[in-house]
C-alpha cells in the first residue's frame, strides 16, 4: 500500500535538519525516510522549511512571537491543514505541535499525535480527546509515566538520529559544546559557569526565538557570559554541527526541564562525544553514567565531570548510538503505526477491548 502521510509541524517552527527544535528534526527525518521508502510525504510547515517531500508552506514566521501573533499563526495553520485535506487524498495525518488541539482535523482521517514535550506543558484536554481514530505517541518511558493516569498512549516510539550523518572523524579539541534552543529552561547559563570553573572554552550553537522571555534570558543571562574564550555561534548548519560535535571534549546539557528525549545527546554519542547532563526527565535513560557521559547535580559537579570525560572511550559512545538511537528503527516503528491505523487494526482492537470490559 502506497501511503500518503501528511506531517504537520508546530506552527511557529521551521522544519529542517538544521533547526534547533527536536520535534522539527524528527519530522524532517520521518519525511526523508518516507520519500526514500517510496511513500508520498506531505509536510505542512512555515515558509522557509526544507523537506524531502512536498512542502505545503504556511506564512513566514513573525519576528515577534507575542500572544496575538501566536493566535493568528494558529488560525492560519488550521486553515492550511483543512485545505490540504481537501486538496490531497491523505491516508494519515501526523501532528507534532504542542498546540495541536487548535488545529485537530474535523475530517474523517486517522490522526497520530507525537507528544514531544513534557506532559505538564499540554492542556488536560490533550489527554481526553473524544475524536475517533486519534492516537497519542510518547517518546520515552519517563514521559509516559508522567502523563495523567487516564491518558491512553498508543505506543512509545523513542526518537532516533540519522547515524550516517554523525560520525567520528576528527581529534578532540579543548572546548565543550552546547546546542539547542536558548531559553530559561535549557539552563545554558549554568553550562557556561561550569565551563568557566573547569577552565575550558564553551561554544554555544543555537537560536533564541522571538518570545519576550527568551530574548530577555539571552540578553541578561547568556550574552554577558561570553568572555574568556566562550563564544556564541548562532544557528549552525548540519555539516558544521557534525564538525562541532565530533571535535568537542564533551557536550553539556544543563536542562532544568523534564526532557522527554534528547537528539543532542544521541547525535553527540554518534560522533563519539560523551555527554554531561543534569538528570532531567529521560536523560538518565539515554546516558550511561561513567561510560557514555556523566549525570551531575549542579554546576560544581558539571565542572568536575568536564575534566573526567577524558577517561571515556569515544568508540563506546558510538556503539551505544548504533545500538539504541538509529533513525531507521524509529521510522520502522512509525511506519508500522501508519499501516496499523490506516488498515483499521487499532480500531478493531479497541472494539474488542471494549466488548471484553462490558462482558
Amino acid at each position: 500500500m502506497r501511503l500518503t502521510v501528511l506531517n504537520v509541524s508546530y506552527p511557529l517552527a521551521q522544519v529542517s535538519f538544521g533547526t534547533p527544535g527536536g520535534a522539527e528534526q524528527v519530522l524532517a527525518t520521518i519525511d526523508q525516510a518516507l520519500v526514500r521508502a517510496g511513500y508520498r510525504s506531505l509536510v505542512l510547515a512555515p515558509e522557509g522549511s526544507r523537506c524531502s517531500g512536498l512542502l505545503l508552506p504556511t506564512a513566514a514566521l513573525p519576528s515577534k512571537l507575542d500572544d496575538a501573533a501566536r493566535h493568528t499563526v494558529r488560525q492560519q495553520h488550521r486553515a492550511a491543514l483543512e485545505q490540504a485535506l481537501v486538496r490531497f487524498q491523505v491516508d494519515v495525518v501526523h501532528l507534532h505541535g504542542l498546540d495541536f488541539l487548535n488545529y485537530l482535523p474535523d475530517f474523517e482521517v486517522p490522526v497520530i499525535v507525537t507528544l514531544h514535550l513534557p506532559p505538564s506543558w499540554y492542556p488536560p484536554e490533550a489527554f481526553q480527546i473524544e475524536r475517533p481514530q486519534t492516537y497519542l505517541v510518547g517518546v520515552s518511558a519517563s514521559q509516559v509515566q508522567a502523563c495523567p493516569p487516564h491518558a491512553r498512549i498508543e505506543r512509545v516510539i523513542q526518537n532516533g538520529v540519522p547515524l550516517d550523518r554523525f560520525r567520528k572523524g576528527r581529534p578532540k579539541s579543548p572546548y565543550v559544546l552546547g546546542l539547542g534552543r536558548i531559553c530559561p529552561e535549557k539552563g545554558f547559563d549554568r553550562a557556561i559557569d561550569a565551563a568557566s570553573a573547569a577552565g575550558v572554552p564553551f561554544l554555544l550553537a543555537g537560536t533564541a526565538f522571538g518570545y519576550p522571555a527568551h530574548m530577555e534570558y539571552f540578553d541578561q543571562e547568556i550574552r554577558p557570559r561570553f568572555k574568556n574564550g566562550h563564544r556564541f555561534l548562532g544557528q549552525v548548519g548540519l555539516r558544521r554541527k557534525q564538525h562541532l560535535l565530533a571535535g568537542a571534549k564533551c557536550v553539556l546539557i544543563p536542562s532544568l526541564a523534564p526532557e522527554t528525549s534528547s537528539l543532542v545527546a544521541m547525535e553527540a554519542m554518534a560522533c563519539g562525544t560523551p555527554v554531561v547532563a543534569f538528570p532531567s526527565g529521560a536523560l538518565p535513560d539515554l546516558i550511561d553514567h561513567g561510560r557514555t557521559g556523566f549525570l551531575v547535580q549542579d554546576v560544581k559537579e558539571m565542572a568536575e565531570a568536564i575534566q573526567a570525560t577524558d577517561t571515556l572511550d569515544p568508540a563506546t559512545c558510538r556503539r551505544e548510538a548504533e545500538n539504541r538511537f538509529s533513525a531507521d528503527r524509529m521510522f520502522e516503528q512509525y511506519l508500522q503505526l501508519y499501516q496499523d491505523v490506516t488498515s483499521g487494526n487499532l480500531e478493531q482492537r479497541k472494539e474488542r477491548e471494549l466488548c471484553a470490559l462490558q462482558d
